[in-house]
């Protein structure tokens, strides 16, 4: 335990310094050390919404939106249906939770009930008493729809503010349908709901042939509806049901220029292309609308084909706003519509409050230590103080470069950490101190002392360390924090505790070689 390669005393050296200057950042004003390469210290400590503030928001997710789209689709498909079959009907449409229809020819009932079902095996068909037809999904169908609804809501809310480049937002689910968001740093929560708050649900659509743009009728005729502009005072659009291709296959968009002007670049997955293509392809001359939302946001004319999978999305947009729609596209659309519940700013002065509290908590906590060590070890007491500053300096500089969130719990896990540094110094020298008193000399006492202690080190840490794995990985928000940082102390306060202080201690016995050694 006394031999030290000169291998070993460079790895001791350049951790230490590694250390001290990756943690150099956070004592410095911002900015000090813009300019450098990304591998070099610049990186400070990300504080969490109770230190610096943020946008706290609570959303709920309007699942009946989810269910009546359902309708809808189950309208069109049973419409389509009795055209194909040559089944005359009337009044279908939606009613509360049901489609309903009439069939002109009742001879034709077993036919359509059959065909219904046959569109969606969970579909109920029943009959009413005044003989139309009654059609729902069943109970576990609609649950199950609702669930996915939020749960998919949180993942794309989360892809959004991934997007807008914050750090460790927190994003969970609430009851059956509301969502929790807190942001650290960002203090517009409006500016916050325009970009999570978007369905920006993109769907491409055929305009019917029968109305030109501006020039819509009363009401919609089946299979169509009407669709007014996104922008304001613009034209309103008759526009097929019929969606020729989702959003959903879009794999990439961009915000770019053409002609000097901000548009943005879109691209589908295989299939979208495929469809894309086809079309165009089909239907050269003719209106294509891209709607956002429920509103046309473009109508270009299909001039040619479009086979590459790609395309342009133009309008009389700004730059931010095709940046937004870019970034709305790429993160997917919202399954439902999303209302705010609850909307604040949680100012800095909490945190600041924070910050100094923890400044005063962690610096009366060291010193107390530090003191304490001297006052009962002497000179080797000295040495676990020097130790222990490169320990608080490795345990700043490692939460900078993860860029792990430091919040109130996180700062008490590091005071709980300076006071456990130390333990394994205490064990080791008392340890000595027996070997002392045995009668061993000063070398012999010190390799012993440190050979026979580092078993009970490892143990009394590894246990600590198993705790705080399992606080991270079933804890959320703070309680992952103080896990963070107390782990990434145990690991810290061990390389001091077994190297850096015996690198001391050892270097200073073959310096010195005292006959005698008083601890």
């Amino acid at each position: 335990m006394l031999q030290f390669p000169l291998w070993k005393k460079a790895l001791i050296g350049i951790i230490c310094a590694m250390g001290v200057l990756y943690a150099a950042p956070n004592f410095f004003p911002e900015g000090t050390f813009d300019g450098l390469p990304a591998f070099a210290p610049g990186k400070t400590l990300s504080l969490g919404l109770d230190l610096q503030g943020g946008s706290h928001l609570l959303m709920e997710v309007e699942t009946d939106a989810v269910v009546k789209e359902r309708l809808e689709s189950t309208v069109d498909g049973i419409r389509r249906m009795l055209r194909a079959e040559r089944i005359g009907y009337t009044g279908l449409g939606v009613e509360g939770s049901s489609v309903v229809f009439a069939l002109r020819d009742q001879t034709q009932a077993d036919l359509a009930e059959t065909k219904t079902r046959d569109i969606d095996r969970t579909l109920r068909v029943s009959r009413l008493e005044d003989g139309r037809f009654s059609v729902t999904f069943d109970e576990a169908t609609m649950a199950a729809a609702r669930v996915h609804a939020v749960e998919q809501s949180v993942e794309i809310i989360r892809r959004r503010i991934d997007e807008m480049g914050t750090r460790e937002p927190i994003i969970q689910r609430q009851g059956e349908d509301r969502i929790l968001v807190q942001v650290p740093g960002f203090d517009d929560p409006g500016a916050l709901i325009d970009i999570i708050g978007q369905t920006a649900q993109m769907t491409f659509h055929l305009l019917d042939e029968r109305a030109a743009p501006g020039q819509v009728p009363a009401s919609a005729p089946p299979g169509t509806m009407i669709l007014p502009s996104n922008e304001e005072d613009g034209p309103q659009f008759l526009v097929e049901r019929r969606v020729r291709v989702s959003g959903e296959r879009l794999v990439d968009a961009q915000p770019s220029f053409q002609n000097n002007q901000p548009v943005v670049s879109f691209r589908f997955d295989t299939l979208g292309g495929r469809q894309f293509g086809d079309v165009t392809q089909e239907n050269a001359g003719r209106y294509l609308a891209i709607v956002l939302d429920g509103k046309v946001i473009s109508a270009p004319v299909i001039r040619e084909p479009i086979l590459g999978g790609s395309g342009i999305i133009s309008g009389s947009f700004t730059v931010q706003q095709v940046n937004d729609l870019a970034l709305l596209l790429r993160a997917g659309a919202l399954p439902a519509p999303i209302s705010v519940l609850e909307q604040r700013a949680i100012g800095p002065g909490l945190g600041q409050d924070s910050v100094d509290a923890g400044k005063i908590a962690s610096i009366i906590g060291l010193i107390a230590v530090m003191a304490f060590m001297v006052m009962s070890y002497g000179l080797f007491g000295l040495m676990v103080d020097v130790a222990l500053i490169f320990n608080i300096g490795l345990i700043i500089a490692i939460l900078s470069g993860l860029q792990a969130t430091l919040t109130l719990p996180g700062i008490a896990g590091i005071v709980l950490t300076i006071g456990m540094a130390v333990d394994a110094n205490v064990l080791i020298f008392e340890r000595i101190r027996e070997e002392l008193a045995g009668g061993r000399s000063p070398f012999s006492a010190v390799d012993a002392g440190y050979r026979r202690a580092l078993t009970t080190i490892i143990d009394s840490n590894l246990t600590t360390l198993i705790a705080a794995v399992l606080l991270f990985a079933f804890g959320s928000g703070p309680i992952k924090g103080f896990a963070v940082t107390l782990s990434i102390g145990i690991v810290t306060s061990m390389f001091t505790a077994i190297m850096v202080t015996r690198f001391f201690v050892v270097s200073w016995l073959r310096s010195k070689r005292p006959a005698t050694l008083t601890i």
